[in-house]
């Protein structure tokens, strides 16, 4: 199955199905014909996994750091030092082999080196699949918060293999139903349906809505920021877990907690009624999500760390619900803000 990511003169497959990694590299040859070197990167463990045996024995293999620790400046430049070596030209490519975090960084590695080289992502995580490898946002993180460093650089195309979701540890799936929860909220589905709505059904629908809010909004100057949808709470309490630990708290954990702190949040604001807080509880809780800030992170910790969010402009900016569906809201009361998240941290 492909969903089409439609931009004009740069549009892209996105390729969903069981094996579909055993594609990608007659894709490129036929893609790009004039492509003499194809570097993979990827981490240690996932070449461990089974799934790896679609890489050619003669191609490069680059492995970066596991996770969240690939996303940050020395091993970008570890990438592009190690690209250098290979004498990668423009005419090259890469191919990223892994979930979100290397989607993330091999991506930004391939809008930078050489001012832009194509980049062909296999998305091996269900966060992956769903959110990270589509729609062209690349970044790594600085200390001060999530993915402010990066840059737009769509792929050449996108490979969702399911055989790869069979290796993933619990907690990577859930991880990914951090942004399931969000697309489904997003397109206003009955919860009811949760409950015979397969895995691949829930990821298809997720790609199906990124493709549609992408190729109408690529650069994200408007309607593509509804994807950010309960990620204003979620980067701030991810950035500050960061600091102490790679893996205390999981990109979509973090959403799923963010989204339920959004219905909140929009509640307090009048803009919908309480049901909408149960609704989105009853979503969370049918897809396994957890909805407690860590105890020990700091209520105004959080919320500088909210006033760093990409979308913010020297303000507090949220993607609420409303009356007329999802919209960016900025300016949003630092004192409503502290109120409801203090109430919010109360409830576990």
């Amino acid at each position: 199955m492909n969903v089409q990511i439609a931009l004009k003169d740069r549009s892209y497959d996105v390729v969903l199905g069981q094996g579909v990694r055993h594609g990608v590299l007659e894709f490129i040859r036929r893609a790009r014909p004039r492509t003499k070197t194809v570097v993979v990167v990827t981490s240690t463990s996932l070449r461990r996994q089974a799934w790896f045996d679609f890489v050619d024995d003669g191609l490069s293999v680059l492995e970066v750091p596991e996770g969240e620790a690939a996303k940050n400046f020395s091993a970008l430049e570890a990438l592009c030092e190690n690209l250098a070596d290979l004498r990668l030209s423009r005419d090259d490519v890469i191919l990223s082999v892994g979930g979100g975090a290397i989607t993330d960084m091999a991506g930004f590695g391939a809008a930078v080196y050489l001012r832009g080289i194509d980049v062909v992502h296999v998305a091996t995580s269900l966060v992956g699949q769903v959110d990270a490898a589509i729609g062209g946002k690349t970044a790594i993180n600085l200390a001060a918060g999530k993915n402010l460093v990066g840059a737009f650089h769509q792929p050449l195309g996108v490979f969702c293999d399911f055989e790869t979701l069979e290796s993933l540890p619990e907690r990577e799936r859930l991880s990914g139903m951090g942004e399931i929860a969000k697309c489904w909220l997003l397109e206003q589905r009955d919860v009811s349906d949760l409950d015979t709505t397969s895995l691949f059904e829930l990821i298809e629908m997720s790609v199906r809505l990124k493709a549609a809010i992408v190729a109408s909004d690529e650069l994200e100057n408007g309607r593509r920021a509804l994807l950010n949808y309960g990620h204003t709470l979620a980067h701030a309490i991810e950035a500050l877990a960061l600091q102490r630990d790679t893996d205390e708290l999981r990109h979509g954990e973090a959403v799923g907690i963010g989204l339920a702190y959004a219905a909140r949040l929009a509640y307090a604001l009048g803009r919908v009624d309480a049901d909408a807080i149960v609704a989105h509880d009853t979503v969370l809780d049918q897809l396994g999500l957890h909805r407690s800030v860590p105890d020990d992170l700091d209520t105004m910790d959080i919320v500088r760390a909210m006033g760093h969010d990409k979308k913010a402009h020297h303000d507090l900016t949220f993607v609420l619900a409303g009356q007329g569906g999802f919209e960016v809201v900025p300016g949003v009361d630092p004192e409503t803000v502290v109120r409801v998240l203090e109430s919010f941290r109360g409830e576990a």
